[in-house]
């Protein structure tokens, strides 16, 4: 008989332990565990579930002894990628599965190289309402010629911010490359699978932005008649932050003194420069040092917290158009520049 080298239960990380339980249980007593677990936590212990290979009776014994369970019986489990994906399947959705093993999956599928396939303008504009030292960290990961365009999107000042720290960036700590790790996969690729998902309202939004208003009223009321919660999905998504830039000068004079300014500061956070100058320009030299002070004094916010407050701006600018104040340009084809 072949001898298998000893293991160390003490070497049995948390995700391990809690994966060697959910092979124990099976399919269908882990799935409703699967469904109370954090999104985090589901994929630390999938991934520590692909990785496992036999597991000796005498681990699963002390694994049974450690969460007080009595089974003494198990002979032995093999952990893979058929029966981890088996097992999500039973509790997550087929897409959030396949997003989950591509991940586990190996070469290829890394974090830095997602982000190094990512559209710089994405990348920047998540990057914006990051630390320097954080942001540091990423550009340090990624191919140099995808560094070099991300840098080139951020503000001037934050930019040499970076700069600075990546001359300094010496040998990164596990825990902390770790730590980003998990914030981007969860903040920055996460909302992206999300929104990935919303394709076909998407679309379809793009479409009714290019029919006259009277058109786009017929048929938005025909889609209300049918799906409401489909209709309202497309009207929300027809008019966006950045689609601000249709509101003419006089309209967003008028755009300016309605909404609350405090939501200004935290929603150009992050934001293109097109964006940053409608409003500058269409502020007093005076009121325009103020914003950019208080842009600046906000440091590091929360995606969340930007989108807010971009919602909110949205929503004024929907209804001041809904009441007749502003003029909301239509875009057409003349009007794209490839």
């Amino acid at each position: 008989m072949r001898n298998v080298p000893s293991i160390d239960y003490a070497s049995f990380s948390g995700p391990q332990k809690a994966a060697i339980l959910m092979l124990v249980l099976g399919e269908g007593q882990s799935g409703p565990i699967f469904t109370r677990l954090r999104e985090e936590e589901i994929r630390e212990v999938s991934k520590a579930m692909a990785q496992l290979g036999p597991i000796p009776t005498g681990i699963v014994e002390k694994l049974y002894a450690e969460f007080s369970e009595g089974i003494r019986t198990v002979t032995g489990l093999v952990g893979g990628p058929e029966s981890t994906q088996r097992l999500l399947e039973r509790s997550l959705p087929s897409d959030h599965v396949t997003q989950i093993m591509e991940e586990i999956a190996g070469p290829g599928r890394s974090m830095w190289d997602k982000l190094g396939h990512l559209d710089e303008n994405v990348l920047a504009e998540y990057l914006g309402n990051e630390y320097p030292q954080t942001v540091a960290v990423v550009l340090s990961k990624i191919r140099p010629d995808h560094a070099a365009k991300v840098l080139g999107k951020l503000p001037d000042n934050f930019a040499t911010d970076v700069i600075m720290r990546l001359l300094r960036i010496e040998s990164i700590q596990p825990e902390v490359l770790e730590g980003v790790e998990r914030t981007l996969r969860t903040e920055l690729i996460g909302n992206l699978a999300r929104n990935a998902r919303r394709d076909p309202h998407d679309h379809m939004a793009n479409i009714f932005n290019h029919l006259d208003r009277k058109t786009e009223q017929k048929l938005l009321g025909a889609l209300e008649g049918r799906d409401s919660q489909a209709a309202e999905r497309v009207r929300a998504l027809m008019f966006t932050f950045d689609d601000l830039v249709r509101i003419p000068a006089q309209g967003i004079q008028i755009f300016l003194r309605s909404v609350q300014k405090d939501k200004i500061a935290m929603a150009l956070k992050g934001a293109s420069q097109e964006i940053r100058d409608l409003f500058f320009n269409n502020l007093s030299e005076r009121a325009g040092k103020m914003l950019r002070e208080e842009i600046e004094g906000l440091g590091p916010v929360k995606i969340r917290a930007v989108d807010e407050a971009r919602g909110e701006l949205v929503r004024v600018a929907k209804e001041l158009a809904a009441d007749g104040k502003i003029e909301i340009k239509q875009t057409s084809e003349e009007e794209v520049v490839f």
